[in-house]
């Protein structure tokens, strides 16, 4: 009996201090309010799987940013497109993208910052099947690229040194950076733009090289942000913070090179850390700096032409 007593008393006190559902259901209502809150008040940059968003990737990883000051928050994405709609839309203040698409928008209506240059560089692969060794070889074929960014500008100007009929030249637009490198695997695709490490992942495979955007000096990989996003005092106390942060990861990367975050690489862009070892060059990584009047020019003038 007594024995029962206790069991009773127990059950009675656990079901005291258990929560009911309506409370459960405040609770995580709470929490979701909360959530949502703190992180429309960080600073949010939609990034991709690509070498050019490192220094945001190792300021993250390392440290690199006075939480005091601002709280950054990398929303990854595989498409440029996506990058795009999230810096435009609710999702992202800043994005690591290309200043033609960039670009494109301010012709647009839009009103953008570019922060940094990010070092990017486009490779034009051929399928290794497909016997294209010169860019006269491009015609009746198909060439994976995306429209109104660097890619659609590189492959105009592919064209015109071949001189080959732009018409007969294919253009499939395919946004997404791994989706592009499996058609080139899967011999779905004749020729494609790649950056890196998925160019590494391309080359390591034995399919050709015919044209690099670093021997035509177009370094047109930017980091911009949404300027009407970026008005009130603590967004730009927010920026000046991030860009600290971001100039230390630079330093950080030139002082260690590229393969000291292999791992960190490997993570973030879905590789294997051994094609992070094969990447060709001494890449080196600059401090926060818009791009040349110059190259704004050149982007403009291209777009007007389209």
């Amino acid at each position: 009996m007594r024995k029962s007593l206790f069991l009773l008393v127990a059950v009675l006190l656990l079901t005291a201090c258990g929560k009911t559902y309506e409370e459960e259901k405040r609770e995580r209502q709470e929490t979701k309010i909360r959530l949502a809150r703190e992180d429309s008040a960080a600073l949010k940059i939609a990034v991709l799987p690509t070498l050019d968003c490192l220094p945001l990737y190792v300021a993250q990883e390392l440290g690199l940013y006075d939480t005091t000051v601002v709280d950054v928050r990398l929303k990854p994405f595989t498409a440029q497109m996506d990058c795009d709609t999230a810096l435009m839309g609710h999702t992202a203040e800043g994005a690591v993208t290309d200043l033609v698409r960039m670009e494109r928008l301010v012709k647009r209506g839009a009103k953008m910052h570019y922060v940094a240059q990010t070092g990017a560089y486009w490779q034009l692969f051929t399928n290794r099947n497909a016997r294209i060794n010169q860019l006269k070889h491009l015609e009746d074929k198909m060439v994976a690229m995306t429209r109104y960014s660097v890619t659609d500008m590189l492959t105009d100007r592919a064209v015109d040194s071949a001189k080959v009929k732009s018409e007969f030249v294919f253009r499939l637009q395919i946004n997404d950076v791994n989706v592009r490198l499996q058609m080139l695997q899967n011999n779905i695709m004749d020729a494609l733009w790649l950056t890196e490490p998925q160019a590494t992942i391309a080359r390591l495979a034995k399919n050709p090289v015919l044209l690099d955007s670093r021997k035509l000096n177009m370094n047109y990989g930017v980091l911009a942000f949404n300027q009407q996003k970026m008005r009130t005092y603590e967004r730009k106390e927010q920026l000046a913070a991030f860009v600290k942060g971001y100039d230390a990861a630079c330093d950080s990367i030139n002082k260690y090179g590229v393969s000291h975050y292999r791992d960190l690489i490997a993570r973030y862009c879905g590789v294997k850390a051994a094609v992070v070892d094969s990447i060709q060059g001494d890449i080196k990584f600059t401090h926060a700096r818009g791009p040349l009047q110059a190259d704004i020019d050149k982007v403009g003038a291209w777009i007007n032409k389209k």
